[in-house]
C-alpha cells in the first residue's frame, strides 16, 4: 500500500501543469471576435492584458472589440495608453483613433490623427483605408483648421447644456437644444441616441423606439441602442422585447465609466438589481458622481437589496451635490 502511494506520488510529481500564457487568451479573444461574439471576446482578452500588461498588440485588439460595440471613447483610451506607452511606436493606434474620432462626429481629432498615420506610415496596413476616410471628411468649402477647432469647442458648450437639461428632465428644452445641434453638426452621431431618450420620456414613446431600431440595424452591437431599447421596453412593458436588449448588456463589461454607468443605470432602471450594484460598486465615483442617475440608482439598487444605510448615505450626498435630486422620491419613499 506505501508502494502504492509512492508510486503515485512519482508519477503526479512527473506530470508537468499547462499553465496559459497571453498569447493564449489573445487567440482565443481573436476567434470569438471573428464570430462576432464580442462579449466573449473581451473576457479573452482582458486575460491576455493580464497576463501580459506591456503587450500593445492585447490593447489594440480589445480596442477593436470596442469599436465594433460603438464605445468608442472606451477604445481610444487604451489607444492613447498604448501610444504613450510605447512612445508612438505602435503608429497602427493613429489609424483607429482616427476611425473613431470620425464615429464621434469629432471631424478636427479624425483628420488629425488620419495625417499621423500617413505621415508615420509610408506603406501601411491602413494606408488606403486613412486615405479613403480623409476624403469622407473633405469639406467642399475647405474649412480652415481654426474653425475645426472652433466648432468642437462649440459642440462641447452645446453638450454641456444639454447635459444639464437631460439632468434636469427637461424634455422639451432638451429636445428643441438636440434639433440645433443635428443642424449645426450633423456628423455628431452619438447625440442621437439622447434625443431618442428624451424623446421617449417626453411622451413620443414610439417615435422613439422606431427611430432608435432604426439605429440599431446600422450598428447592430451598439451599447447606447440596447441600453435605451431594454429600458423603452421595460416602461411599456413589452417584457419579451426587453429581455432580449437586456441580455445584450449582462455580459458587456466596458473600461470607460460612462459606458459602465449607462449600464449600471439601465439595470437598476429595469429591476435588474444585484447585477447593477456590483456595477455601481466598480465604478470610479470621482468620474461619474456629476451624473445625478449614479446616486439615484446606486442608492435604489442598494435599497432593494436590503442595504439600507448604503442606500441612505448615496441619497443624502446625491441630495447634496444635486439639488434635482431633492425633488424626487427616495427609494424607501416609493415602496
Amino acid at each position: 500500500m506505501l508502494q502504492s502511494n509512492h508510486n503515485a506520488q512519482g508519477k503526479k510529481e512527473n506530470i508537468i501543469p499547462y499553465i496559459p500564457d497571453g498569447d493564449f487568451y489573445f487567440t482565443k479573444g481573436v476567434e470569438a471576435f471573428e464570430k462576432q461574439k464580442y462579449d466573449i471576446a473581451i473576457k479573452w482578452l482582458r486575460k491576455a492584458i493580464e497576463a501580459d500588461p506591456d503587450n500593445p498588440l492585447y490593447q489594440c485588439q480589445i480596442s477593436i472589440v470596442y469599436t465594433e460595440i460603438g464605445a468608442y471613447h472606451a477604445a481610444n483610451q487604451l489607444l492613447h495608453e498604448v501610444l504613450q506607452n510605447t512612445t508612438d511606436q505602435y503608429t497602427d493606434c493613429y489609424y483607429l483613433l482616427a476611425n473613431n474620432y470620425a464615429h464621434l462626429g469629432l471631424v478636427h481629432d479624425a483628420k488629425k490623427n488620419a495625417e499621423l498615420y500617413l505621415d508615420k506610415q509610408k506603406h501601411g496596413e491602413f494606408r488606403e483605408d486613412a486615405e479613403h476616410l480623409l476624403d469622407l471628411m473633405h469639406n467642399d468649402n475647405e474649412e480652415s483648421d481654426e474653425w475645426e477647432f472652433e466648432e468642437e469647442d462649440e459642440l462641447i458648450v452645446y453638450q454641456e447644456k444639454l447635459f444639464h437639461h437631460l439632468e434636469s428632465k427637461e424634455w422639451d428644452k432638451a429636445l428643441m437644444l438636440f434639433e440645433e445641434m443635428m443642424t449645426l453638426f450633423p456628423n455628431y452621431k452619438v447625440m442621437i441616441h439622447d434625443y431618442t431618450y428624451a424623446l421617449f420620456f417626453s411622451g413620443s414613446t414610439e417615435e422613439a423606439i422606431s427611430k432608435e431600431l432604426d439605429l440599431l440595424q446600422e450598428q447592430p452591437n451598439s451599447l447606447h441602442s440596447h441600453s435605451n431599447l431594454a429600458m423603452f421596453y421595460y416602461e411599456t412593458g413589452r417584457i419579451k422585447e426587453y429581455k432580449r436588449h437586456i441580455k445584450a448588456l449582462l455580459n458587456v463589461y466596458p473600461i470607460h465609466e460612462q459606458q459602465k454607468l449607462r449600464i449600471a443605470v439601465t439595470l437598476a432602471a429595469t429591476g435588474v438589481y444585484e447585477q447593477a450594484y456590483g456595477r455601481f460598486c466598480n465604478l470610479v465615483k470621482q468620474q461619474v458622481n456629476n451624473h445625478s442617475a449614479y446616486y439615484k440608482w446606486y442608492s435604489i439598487a442598494a435599497y432593494k437589496l436590503g442595504r439600507p444605510s448604503k442606500a441612505l448615505s448615496l441619497w443624502e450626498e446625491g441630495c447634496k451635490k444635486h439639488p434635482v435630486l431633492a425633488d424626487e422620491e427616495s427609494p424607501w419613499k416609493e415602496t
